[in-house]
């Protein structure tokens, strides 16, 4: 069966009441579209938690800090539409810019605490950004669960404070980061890299599950992460916007690995800016689980 596109939210509502009439579970996947396997392994996982699956795809404006990025995100359809049904998707909704920001749209949803810091310290308003159409799109949707992917692990931990600060009665559930057989993380901005720069890109995960490994043999945490933007810059990346190991629960600053926790990073390329991170447990953690 062919996945159906929604564009409207009173449309998008009158299929999710004819599926509660069915007693059906629904799950929804947020994204920005150009879709690739990370994606649709969110989907995966989403037809085995619900009965109907709704992806959503919209590249929203107000999280984007640079009109150009803006511009230059990749829309890609007809492709979408094409791997969700193949995977089995059920809804794709696509609402324009003006059916989520009508005219005289006025407000905006802040997230406190877990959004400082990291990406939202050198992306001013991108957070809000991201928690208003989450939000938003959320009430439309009125689904059970939600499916979000660990590699932006900031914004997961902005989605989860939102629906229980909101009282949204979703469940969230993250879903591992899927990467290429080079490790570097999947993302629709990869397309972007030149054949140089994906070549430099590729360190960015080497240098984390590296760091990782030295904070897992109880080497201090400010060298390992010294050493890690070193090697970043030494790869070829133009910026570092961060290194930085947080709490896996709360993303609290750690000075040590004494809890589960994720080291994160930030790096820039001429054609993009890339995000990462991977889970560190200390060693007495990993004995006791």
């Amino acid at each position: 069966m062919a996945t159906t596109i929604i564009r409207t939210v009173e449309e998008m509502r009158q299929t999710v009441r004819r599926w509660r009439c069915k007693d059906g579970s629904i799950a929804v996947v947020p994204t920005m579209g150009a879709l690739h396997e990370g994606h649709l392994s969110l989907v995966r996982v989403a037809l085995s938690h619900a009965d109907w699956v709704v992806v959503t795809v919209f590249v929203n404006p107000t999280q984007f800090n640079n009109a150009e990025d803006l511009i230059a995100y990749p829309r890609t359809e007809e492709s979408d539409l094409a791997k969700l049904t193949t995977v089995g998707a059920h809804v794709l909704y696509a609402p324009s810019v003006d059916v989520v920001y009508p005219k005289g749209f006025a407000t905006t949803v802040h997230v406190g605490n877990v959004s400082h810091g990291l990406c939202g310290a050198h992306r001013p308003g991108h957070f809000d950004g991201v928690a208003t159409v989450v939000t938003k799109l959320f009430l439309q949707i009125g689904a059970d669960i939600a499916l979000f992917g660990e590699k932006d692990f900031q914004q997961l931990h902005v989605v989860r404070r939102l629906a229980r600060d909101l009282d949204i009665p979703i469940q969230i559930i993250p879903c591992a980061t899927i990467r290429e057989p080079d490790g570097l993380a999947m993302s629709s901005r990869n397309r972007r890299l030149s054949t140089p720069e994906r070549q430099i890109a590729s360190h960015l995960p080497a240098v984390l599950f590296h760091a990782a490994e030295q904070l897992r043999q109880s080497l201090p945490t400010h060298e390992v992460i010294a050493e890690a933007k070193r090697r970043l810059e030494e790869a070829g990346f133009d910026g570092i916007d961060y290194v930085d190991l947080r709490s896996e629960t709360d993303l609290s600053p750690l000075d040590t690995l004494d809890r589960p926790a994720r080291l994160l990073a930030a790096a820039s390329l001429p054609s993009a800016r890339l995000i990462d991170n991977v889970r560190v447990a200390p060693p007495a953690w990993k004995q006791r689980i």
